[in-house]
């Protein structure tokens, strides 16, 4: 019943990201229905609207809600646009060096803008900026854009952020020229982001398919699969997962299909977070109760526990693991440990 669910996500989802054309959809009413409310909470209802607008679907109500959605984002599309320009305009009024991520940069390659929604405006600064860079975004010009600023992409151990700047391209939107993550790393970011967070997100996936679809002639595969091996297999097993659940025409690809194969319980772990893709239901907004009360309450113990229990594709990243066909089970035992760990520390 889950992996139902989460192929019924796939089904929809395939191809949706392409102006045209889409594979065929056999869909019945009632499993558009059901279908639904998980496309909705997961971000990733425009993109289900682009694929029912062309099938017998379109009249339903379940498409209606879809299409409303559409309509929302389409307005929220251009907002979020100005807002990026104008962090941009301050960033360079005060000399600060910036490098966008995700969001825009991933919306960007879509047929439409609209159908990939985001909130947060993720920028990346070189550390001697870094102070520079919070105090414009303190002042109350730029109080009605929600930035995450970083000193380092945390999906990049093995690349510096100067060979990231220096890899950067300027793209014009509106009057500022935004610099954005090269191709390359632009990939491999969304790559190890997916994974890194479990999977959860199906629009993640369909962010991978629409960049494995619209790479440029000149690029380098050696510069994106970057130096680590782990985590350029990591890459490799994302980009299969977008060809397999998602239908991602990756047959030109430098990479060989046993590189790009999934091992059933990634796929089956996937699926299975795509039948409950709601924020709410992911660490750590599904950890109501802190630890430290569980302990000197243990009534709810069991339930935190259970709860804390890591899936098997983000224990696998935060112990820097292979996706291979081994048991998962000594990945997520060394998670818990290692978060225990820390708990303890910072009692």
């Amino acid at each position: 019943m889950i992996l139902r669910k989460g192929n019924l996500v796939a089904r929809v989802l395939s191809g949706s990201w392409r102006s045209s054309p889409f594979p065929p959809l056999d869909l019945s009413k009632a499993e558009l229905d059901e279908v639904t409310p998980l496309l909705c909470g997961s971000g990733a209802a425009a993109l289900a609207w682009r694929r029912i607008a062309v099938t017998d679907l379109r009249d339903t109500y379940a498409a209606e809600m879809l299409h409303q959605a559409y309509r929302l984002q389409s307005l929220q599309a251009e907002l979020l646009e100005k807002k990026v320009e104008k962090v941009f305009r301050l960033l360079r009024q005060a000399r600060v060096d910036a490098v966008l991520a995700k969001g825009w940069v991933a919306a960007r390659i879509y047929f439409d803008a609209a159908l990939r929604p985001y909130s947060d405006i993720d920028i990346c600064v070189p550390a001697e900026h870094f102070n520079r860079a919070e105090h414009v975004f303190s002042a109350s010009d730029a109080n009605d854009c929600s930035i995450d600023l970083h000193k380092h992409f945390h999906e990049f151990k093995d690349r510096s952020v100067g060979e990231i700047f220096a890899r950067s391209q300027l793209v014009p939107l509106g009057e500022e020229r935004i610099r954005t993550l090269g191709p390359e790393d632009h990939l491999a970011l969304l790559c190890i982001h997916f994974l890194k967070h479990g999977a959860w997100r199906p629009l993640w996936l369909c962010d991978i398919a629409a960049a494995i679809e619209s790479l440029p002639e000149n690029f380098d595969w050696n510069v994106c699969l970057g130096s680590n091996k782990t985590r350029a297999k990591w890459i490799m097993a994302a980009i299969g997962l977008a060809r397999r659940l998602l239908g991602a025409e990756a047959d030109n690809l430098p990479i060989t299909s046993d590189e790009m194969d999934s091992p059933a319980w990634l796929v089956d772990n996937v699926l299975r977070q795509w039948a409950d893709p709601f924020p709410n239901q992911q660490a750590p907004m599904n950890h109501p109760v802190p630890m430290a009360h569980l302990l000197r309450h243990p009534a709810g113990l069991f339930e935190g526990l259970r709860k804390r229990w890591p899936n098997a594709i983000l224990a696998t990243v935060s112990v820097d693991g292979d996706f291979n066909n081994l048991p998962r089970l000594p990945y997520q035992m060394a998670n818990c440990i290692s978060r225990m760990g820390n708990f303890l520390i910072h009692r």
